[in-house]
């Protein structure tokens, strides 16, 4: 994942609005069962016809992709008479070209799914295909291999429709900062909003000409440490995690408004461009490359695979990550949903294409090969550790350059040195984790859809210059944006999510 290099506003879109409207293009909850020839009764997948699998992810692609792709298609083509092409969807308004690639009916074979991009909402909308019957059919080893309670997490209303990662791991977020800079001027280690932003005052009076943080501020990660929230809510909603039927309005509280006042004093103190919205490159390169100091959050496994492209670059510079779960005394470890990979309805090749992704999770050659590049090549193994051969800007493809969470396989993973670190982190998160409560709840927007796009394009235009600290009157901002989302509908939305949340835990017996 779950899962996972988003740009700042990207992520709250998706947090916030997760699947935009679906109107016409949908089937029922349950899907569409394939209409499939088996050579014999239930042994397989008929290979008797050659087929092209499309295969789509999130992100963008790694410059030595064709290389890889061309090995795999070798192995597919010998043991599925089948090739693959991958294919990606830019961060860059992923959700909008998510959703239309779902609902235009264009033949794709598997896609990404997380539970923080809309999965559950997409499963009940009947964009997915059921994959129960499948399954034993034809990925008999990938059945066995995933745990039963994992595909029991998978499960919308009884069904199972994607296949879910088994590697644990958190991904809660935390403070990325540039370590040497912060012993170097002798600043304080960001360890709550206040140090955090005393931090970024001494990156910005010591190096002027570097921005001290990447791509602006992050609503969703000052919630996470201001309020603690169950989950993350869509429609300024939020919940305690202590208390979570206690669901409340954020948007237009009094938190929120001194959230955005922190936001407009940051922006204000120059903490980022002012073309934020606007930013191309990704945050986490703006960090790597020397041209910001931090990030407001991150995940351990990102913060470790950063310092490893960074050292690489700049031996002399240093990354250091502060847990918020350390600050808020509680980690929820990924849910199995956090990275995963569906069928969508319009998979002409359902049988092929679930037989190809066990080989993806269960081959070891295929595996290696789609998360590592060519051994010799592109990594090497030394005392059990991987290696990049040369850096990020000379090495094709670096470790999961593919951007493969979903089809992690504990047994043949590879880890640089510098993981140790975080698998120290993951140890001590162990150790105070709770249970994710959040994941399971499956919203249906059903009744509110037109005043949902309605919010969302309101929340982009009003919203977003907000939260980058753009709008020199908050008040009066917060004010007109509270006006535009109420004329169209937020006040509807609140009242069925809520609704419908208080159901989900009644039905989950969650007090």
């Amino acid at each position: 994942m779950k899962r996972r290099a988003v740009r700042m506003f990207a992520q709250f879109i998706v947090s916030a609005l997760v699947v935009a409207s679906f109107a016409g293009c949908t089937g029922s909850s349950k899907g569409t069962e394939p209409n499939a020839k088996t050579a014999g009764s239930g042994q397989g997948p008929d290979m008797s016809k050659r087929v092209e699998l499309q295969f789509y992810m999130l992100g963008d692609p790694p410059k030595d992709l064709p290389v890889i792709q061309s090995k795999i298609n070798e192995l597919a083509l010998k043991d599925l008479n089948a090739t693959v092409k991958f294919n990606y969807i830019s961060w860059t308004d992923n959700t909008t070209k998510y959703k239309l690639l779902l609902t235009s009916g264009q033949p794709i074979d598997l896609i990404y799914t997380a539970n923080w991009f809309g999965y559950q909402q997409y499963a009940k909308k009947g964009a997915f295909l059921p994959l129960d019957d499948l399954l034993p059919k034809y990925a008999p080893k990938l059945n066995n291999f995933v745990p039963k309670d994992m595909w029991g997490a998978a499960k919308i209303d009884g069904k199972i429709y994607t296949v879910p990662s088994t590697y644990k791991e958190y991904t809660t977020g935390g403070f990325i900062y540039r370590e040497d800079l912060r012993q170097k001027f002798n600043l304080p280690k960001p360890e709550s909003i206040a140090t955090f932003e005393a931090y970024l005052d001494g990156i910005k009076k010591n190096v002027p000409d570097l921005f001290p943080l990447a791509s602006g501020f992050n609503m969703r990660n000052y919630m996470e440490l201001t309020v603690d929230p169950a989950g993350s809510f869509p429609y300024g909603m939020t919940a305690p995690y202590s208390k979570p039927r206690e669901m409340t309005a954020y948007w237009g509280s009094s938190g929120h408004l001194e959230g955005l006042k922190v936001a407009k004093k940051w922006a204000d103190k120059g903490f980022w461009s002012k073309n934020v919205l606007n930013e191309k490159e990704l945050a986490n390169n703006l960090v790597i490359n020397g041209k910001s100091a931090a990030l407001f959050s991150h995940n351990p496994s990102m913060f470790n695979d950063m310092n490893t492209k960074m050292q690489a670059a700049h031996p002399d510079w240093k990354l250091a990550y502060s847990p918020f779960p350390f600050i808020k005394g509680y980690a929820t470890p990924v849910t199995p949903i956090g990275n995963g990979f569906a069928i969508p309805k319009s998979s002409p090749n359902p049988e092929r294409a679930l037989a190809f992704y066990e080989k993806l999770v269960t081959d070891k050659q295929y595996n290696q090969l789609t998360e590592y590049g060519i051994e010799g090549v592109n990594y090497k193994v030394d005392n059990g550790y991987y290696q990049m051969i040369g850096d990020s800007k000379s090495n094709g493809f670096p470790r999961e350059a593919m951007n493969g969470w979903s089809w992690r396989n504990p047994e043949y993973m590879l880890f640089d040195k510098g993981y140790d670190g975080v698998k120290e982190i993951f140890a001590q998160l162990d150790k105070i984790a709770k249970p994710d409560i959040y994941s399971g709840f499956a919203e249906d927007f059903t009744s509110y859809q037109a005043e949902r796009a309605a919010l969302e394009q309101v929340a982009k235009q009003y919203l977003a210059p907000l939260e980058m600290g753009l709008v020199d009157d908050v008040e009066a901002g917060l004010k007109l944006f509270m006006e535009k989302a109420k004329a169209a509908g937020l006040e509807k939305i609140q009242a069925e999510y809520k609704k419908q949340w208080l159901q989900y835990l009644d039905e989950a017996s969650i007090k």
